[in-house]
């Protein structure tokens, strides 16, 4: 049988498949549909079908990456952890996953959840800034997936699951102000900054932040999407009243047209500052949002197989997110971005 399992087979999910078997490992890959471009990869084990069936005739305690659509990555959770597998999992859902924890340490196995860019990476930098420079007063992310150039249309294209975008742009953002949680409408706090590389572009708060707002004190805590300038005003006049199908077409991906994905982590406390820039602009026919999105779950992924969730990772059996993991796990994959032409500038 494969040394992992991989459930999804999206733009990202084939990205993380190849980085894994180029790593030496074989996957057995599970979807509805897998295109010939994996199936026929050497080392890869294809099981086209409905995920739920297919799920039990797995067999047990393996390394499994979740990577389906937020909007069915939930129900496969606690199928996983009663068959006893180690899950890696970067299904961006509505539901946290630490409702499975009892189950997970009944079962004796870790689930790592939100094993993307932001949230994923993002936590991790934040996690080393308060460790730098202890006690935060205000912890900023703003991350983007964009084309590199304004159109006359939507200046954009879904890198990922478009369905995930759409949530993203409705779910009210829970955010930190004075100590406080508290909920505010999505889209809120709309502004103008300055992108390494492409200049003015427009953020606006979105429900990202997740974990870190429990698990990092900050006075001050926010995530904000970025967006060319325009978009988001053609989304509130159109695109909320649109057929979900259709809008899903008008964002469909184009891997001939040029893009990039950039993140800025900024943490503050009392007397420093801290500031990394992660930006990449895709390579040798992956998207930029897969790169980042897919090095970071295929780093997690490596460690678990490699070292273990606890060993290598510092995990104990439970459900556990991206901050969790050791100093050294942490460090693992800035490396890994970064030996993979990933830009990460600190400052």
């Amino acid at each position: 049988m494969s040394d992992v399992i991989a459930l999804g087979c999206g733009l990202v999910g084939k990205f993380v498949i190849r980085k894994l078997l180029e790593n030496g490992n074989s996957v057995t890959v599970v979807d509805l549909k897998i295109p010939t471009e994996i199936a026929n990869l050497e080392n890869v084990e294809p099981m086209e079908g409905d995920v739920f069936t297919i799920i039990d005739t797995l067999p047990h305690s393996k390394v499994v990456v979740n990577m389906l659509p937020g909007r069915i990555g939930d129900r496969v959770r606690p199928k996983l952890l009663e068959s006893k597998h180690q899950i890696i999992d970067l299904a961006f859902t509505l539901e946290d996953p630490s409702k499975y924890s009892q189950l997970a340490k009944e079962n004796d196995c870790s689930l790592l959840w939100d094993v993307g860019i932001a949230p994923g990476l993002s936590n991790m930098l934040v996690k080393k800034g308060r460790e730098m420079i202890g006690e935060l007063d205000k912890v900023h992310i703003k991350v983007g997936g964009n084309p590199s150039k304004k159109d006359s249309k939507w200046s954009y294209m879904a890198p990922f699951s478009p369905s995930d975008v759409i949530e993203e742009y409705t779910r009210p953002a829970r955010i930190i102000e004075d100590n406080n949680i508290i909920t505010v409408p999505a889209l809120s706090q709309r502004h103008l900054i300055d992108v390494e590389y492409h200049g003015e572009m427009e953020a606006f708060l979105t429900d990202g932040l997740r974990s870190i707002m429990e698990t990092i004190p900050s006075k001050e805590m926010k995530e904000f999407t970025v967006r060319w300038p325009g978009h988001i005003d053609k989304w509130i006049s159109e695109g909320m009243k649109m057929e979900e199908n259709k809008l899903l077409d008008e964002w469909k991906f184009d891997d001939e047209r040029d893009e990039f994905t950039w993140l800025e982590v900024k943490v503050q406390g009392l007397d420093s500052k801290i500031r990394w820039m992660v930006y990449d602009e895709g390579r040798n026919g992956d998207s930029s949002m897969a790169r980042t999105t897919g090095l970071v779950t295929a780093a997690c992924t490596i460690l678990f197989l490699e070292k273990g969730p606890m060993a290598g990772c510092g995990l104990e059996p439970g459900i556990h997110p991206p901050e969790s993991l050791s100093n050294n796990s942490i460090e693992y994959i800035i490396n890994y971005l970064q030996d993979n032409d990933v830009e990460i500038v600190q400052s």
